[in-house]
C-alpha cells in the first residue's frame, strides 16, 4: 500500500471515531438515571402533596399513611411500599408536571380506592399538546404495574370515572398511586443541529489532517 493509500485510511479512521464519539454522545442526551417516588418520607398520616416534592408540581395530588387510615379501603391493599401513597383528591382529576426540560413516565402502580372495574385516563404532555393518551382499568383488591413509557413529558394528567362500589366504607373514582418510576431528560439536539456537530466534527478532522500534511511538507523543504 503507497504512503498516499495510508494517509487516506488513517483520515477515514479517524473521522469515523470522531463521528462515533459525538454520535454516542448526542444519543446519550435525554436519558438520566431512572427514579422512583413513592411518598415514603412524607410526614403525618394525610396532607397535600407540595409543589417541588421530588421537583414536580403536584395538582390535586394527596397522599396518606395506609397503615393509619380507616379499614376496609382499598388504600391499603394499593401500598407497594410502607406506609404511604398517593392519590386524586375528591376523585378528581389530578396533575404532575415539570417546569423546565422534560420527563420520561416510565411507571406506576395503580388501584382502585373504592371502586372495582376504576377507568383512568393518563395522558402526557408536551408544551400543552398531548403526546400519548392511555386508558387503563384497575381493581381495588391489589395495586397493578402498568408501563406507560411516555417519553420526553412535562406534564401528566390523571381522569378516573366510572367502576362499581366494591362496598368497602367509603365511595368515589379515587385512585392509588404508588411507585411512581420517571428519568428526568434533557432537550435532545433537532436534527439539523445533529447534522450539524456531525458535520463540524468531520470537518475539524480533515483540517487537522490536511494542516500536519502542510507541516511535514514544510519541514522537508
Amino acid at each position: 500500500m503507497t504512503r498516499l493509500a495510508i494517509k487516506k485510511n488513517l483520515m477515514q479512521v479517524s473521522t469515523l471515531a470522531v463521528l462515533t464519539t459525538a454520535i454516542a454522545g448526542i444519543l446519550s442526551i435525554g436519558k438520566a438515571q431512572a427514579g422512583v417516588i413513592d411518598f415514603d418520607d412524607l410526614p403525618g398520616n394525610i396532607d397535600w402533596i407540595q409543589n417541588g416534592y421530588k421537583g414536580f408540581s403536584w395538582n390535586n395530588f394527596a397522599y396518606l399513611n395506609s397503615a393509619n387510615y380507616f379499614d376496609p379501603s382499598a388504600y391499603k391493599n394499593g401500598t407497594v411500599s410502607n406506609p404511604n401513597v398517593a392519590f386524586n383528591s375528591g376523585g378528581d382529576p389530578a396533575s404532575i408536571s415539570i417546569n423546565s426540560g422534560q420527563f420520561d413516565f416510565n411507571s406506576a402502580y395503580l388501584t382502585g380506592a373504592w371502586n372495582n372495574g376504576l377507568n383512568i385516563l393518563i395522558e402526557g404532555l408536551f408544551q400543552g399538546s398531548t403526546k400519548y393518551s392511555r386508558t387503563i382499568n384497575v381493581g381495588s383488591t391489589s395495586p397493578t404495574l402498568f408501563n406507560f413509557d411516555f417519553i420526553g413529558i412535562d406534564n401528566l394528567k390523571f381522569t378516573s370515572y366510572g367502576g362499581v362500589n366494591a362496598g368497602y366504607n367509603g365511595s368515589g373514582t379515587h385512585f392509588v398511586l404508588d411507585n411512581f418510576t420517571y428519568n428526568e431528560s434533557k432537550s435532545v439536539p433537532e436534527p439539523l443541529t445533529i447534522l450539524g456537530t456531525l458535520t463540524a466534527a468531520g470537518f475539524g478532522v480533515t483540517l487537522r489532517c490536511k494542516k500536519k500534511q502542510e507541516q511535514k511538507g514544510t519541514a522537508k523543504a
